[in-house]
């Protein structure tokens, strides 16, 4: 009976010493998180690496092209795991550099004149640190380019099997003419415990000379999407529309392209006729902040033909899964847009699709 006890007593300990050591790992871990967590400065200027100084011109058509490439992880049977899904990272460093190539063939094959990319990892657990950036400066080596880093993270260590880890992330502009200037703009975010899930927000501003003296104004930007307060988000788009609005009263002409993470036709469930039960962060983009603004949104819908540009990645994709519009472009009042369209990749490389546009400055 006595060796029972003593039994006991040693495991009653071994458990009392485990749980303590978990509970100080939990709170070391959590101290490493507040500590390291820092936001990037507002108006931070971006280097800008130029190739050529040729500017552009009234009256001519030009054609942009935003993609927002999911760090090359979105192969068609990922699911993430913030979004109902299982994964985390890409399945390997191997399938990152194919699905790379498969998107450079994609891009290419459409020759922009301007060229916006989301989520483009410099170096990331969740991309096995492949230097995404790198790969599209070279193979658009004749472009001029500047790269905003989105959000600089410290180790996630979710999901516990396979942790997301750290990532160094951001967006890339590319243009087949010079950019005189660029400033990174931080936006709105929580200050919740969901900011280091969602990370940092920004947009970058970035400027090209036009024939007679003003500018082009390219915005590249990435809205929040797993904002449990949507006042974040609507903040977001309020800072970005009078952003825009100042430079078109000072004359210039403004291109806006990215990932807007908000429903850009309204109503997308019933378009492509998918259901989108639970899915809350798909909210309809509110048009009532362009209002007097002399800005446009401009989203791509063919009605006989209509093409989403993001899937709901809660798991492998399928005809069923729940498809919409949140990739687009906002425009200002001098800028003429001639056509729209999203190139149909069918999710290949991506849970998004690449929208593409033609305009003219008029």
């Amino acid at each position: 009976m006595a060796n029972a006890k003593k039994i006991i007593k040693k495991i009653g300990f071994s458990l009392l010493a485990i749980v303590v050591a978990v509970l100080l790992v939990v709170v070391a871990y959590a101290v490493y998180l507040l500590v390291d967590y820092s936001r990037i400065d507002d108006n931070k200027t971006l280097a800008v690496k130029n190739k050529t100084a040729e500017t552009v011109k009234v009256g001519t058509e030009y054609s942009i092209l935003t993609y927002n490439i999911g760090f090359c992880a979105y192969l068609p049977d990922f699911g993430f795991f913030m979004d109902g899904g299982k994964e985390s990272r890409a399945k390997s460093k191997e399938s990152v550099l194919t699905t790379l190539d498969g998107i450079n063939q994609l891009i290419g094959g459409l020759n922009p004149d301007f060229i916006m990319l989301e989520e483009v990892d410099e170096k990331a657990t969740r991309s096995h640190k492949v230097n995404q950036r790198e790969y599209f400066e070279k193979a658009y080596s004749q472009y001029n380019g500047v790269f905003a880093t989105n959000y600089d993270s410290s180790y996630l260590f979710y999901p516990f099997n396979k942790p997301h880890g750290k990532s160094l992330a951001g967006m890339l502009t590319l243009s087949k003419y010079g950019i005189t200037s660029s400033i990174r703009r931080s936006l709105p975010i929580e200050n919740s415990l969901m900011k280091f899930f969602d990370l940092d927000r920004c947009y970058s501003v970035s400027r090209i000379s036009v024939d007679g003296g003003k500018e082009l104004v390219l915005y590249t930007v990435h809205l929040s999407a797993y904002t449990s307060d949507g006042s974040v988000a609507t903040a977001q788009i309020d800072m970005l529309t009078k952003d825009m609005q100042k430079e078109y009263e000072n004359g210039n002409y403004v291109v806006c392209g990215g990932d807007f993470n908000k429903d850009l036709l309204g109503n997308s469930e019933e378009i492509f006729k998918r259901k989108g039960e639970g899915q809350t962060w798909a909210q309809p983009f509110p048009l009532d902040y362009l209002k007097d603004k002399n800005l446009t949104l401009v989203s791509s819908l063919d009605e006989q033909n209509p093409i989403p540009t993001c899937r709901n990645a809660d798991g492998p994709y399928n005809d069923k899964q729940f498809v919409l519009t949140v990739d687009g472009f906002i425009v200002s009042q001098n800028v003429a847009v001639k056509e729209c369209g999203v190139k149909d990749g069918k999710f290949t490389y991506s849970d998004h699709n690449p929208v593409f546009m033609k305009f003219e400055l008029i």
